[in-house]
């Protein structure tokens, strides 16, 4: 064998040495790779379910809110409405409302009991409205309450 075979064969001798040598940090480089990416996969499916859930729950948030808008002007409306009835009980208690409990025909039998002859027929207005206005408006709330009967009111 001439040197130059014999240098080939121990330069390629080398390279195999080396090469094997390499192999398993190459397989480690992969398997590292390999798990970065899974690691990465999972980061991104998790912040993406994250995200979803907190959607979700900002959509129920919204929800939420709106559904306690709607429970506090529910609860500003019956105050107004408890704010009338209370008014109109206070009317009531003055005889400032008789008119209203007496019908047409009876009023001559209340003649002078009643505190409707004081007043001139114009001042048969309320706060707002006519009476007339005003009984129709006492009937919606008549209808939103418990039905009562013609003489529970006049005992309120």
């Amino acid at each position: 064998m001439t040197t130059g075979a014999i240098i080939a064969i121990v330069v390629i001798a080398i390279i195999v040495i080396a090469l094997l040598m390499m192999i398993p940090r190459m397989r480690a480089r992969s398997v590292e790779r390999r798990r970065m990416r899974e690691l990465e996969s999972r980061r991104t499916a998790e912040a993406e379910r994250h995200r979803g859930e907190a959607s979700e729950r900002e959509r129920r948030a919204d929800v939420a809110e709106q559904k306690a808008r709607m429970a506090q002007q529910a609860a500003e409306r019956e105050r107004a409405d408890a704010r009338l009835h209370e008014e109109r009980a206070t009317m009531h208690e003055r005889g400032m409302a008789d008119d209203e409990l007496i019908g047409s025909h009876e009023r001559e039998d209340f003649a002078g009991v009643a505190g409707t002859e004081d007043r001139p027929a114009e001042d048969t207005t309320m706060r707002r409205g006519t009476v007339d206005e005003n009984r129709a408006d006492e009937g919606r709330f008549e209808r939103e309450e418990r039905p009562v009967d013609r003489d529970e009111r006049i005992e309120r």
